[in-house]
């Protein structure tokens, strides 16, 4: 361009990315409801005990997330969703649950721009 459009030049914005997120998975779910209805699933009797697990932890993010920091929840989460689907190798779990909080943090405040609420962790950091 030899002249930059005005919506270009500020960047993405804070509510696109969410909106874009929300059509990628209607339009991801609407694929998987439509492959469904060509191969039906097999259906089970009981959900698998993982499920109830992986509930309780998310469960258990939603607070951590909202009482002491979200950057610290989404390690608890990572380690305890690895560990209860069978990841039991200690130095995977640790690096799941200190790498990917990171590399979550770095996108969010580099490359998006957007700010973590504040918490623990997060206080240390902005202040």
């Amino acid at each position: 361009f030899d002249i930059v459009p005005p919506i270009l030049n500020r960047g993405i914005q804070p509510a696109t990315f969410p909106k874009a997120l929300l059509v990628l998975i209607i339009f991801l779910t609407s694929i998987v409801y439509f492959l469904s209805l060509k191969i039906p699933w097999k259906k089970e009797k009981k959900l698998p005990k993982q499920f109830f697990i992986t509930l309780y932890n998310f469960i258990l993010f939603i607070i951590i997330a909202k009482t002491l920091d979200f950057l610290l929840a989404i390690s608890v989460l990572s380690f305890l969703v690895s560990y209860f689907w069978g990841e039991r190798r200690i130095i995977y779990l640790l690096l799941v649950s200190i790498l990917f909080p990171i590399i979550v943090f770095v996108l969010f405040e580099t490359i998006l721009g957007l700010r973590f609420p504040p918490g623990i962790i997060t206080n240390i950091y902005y202040n």
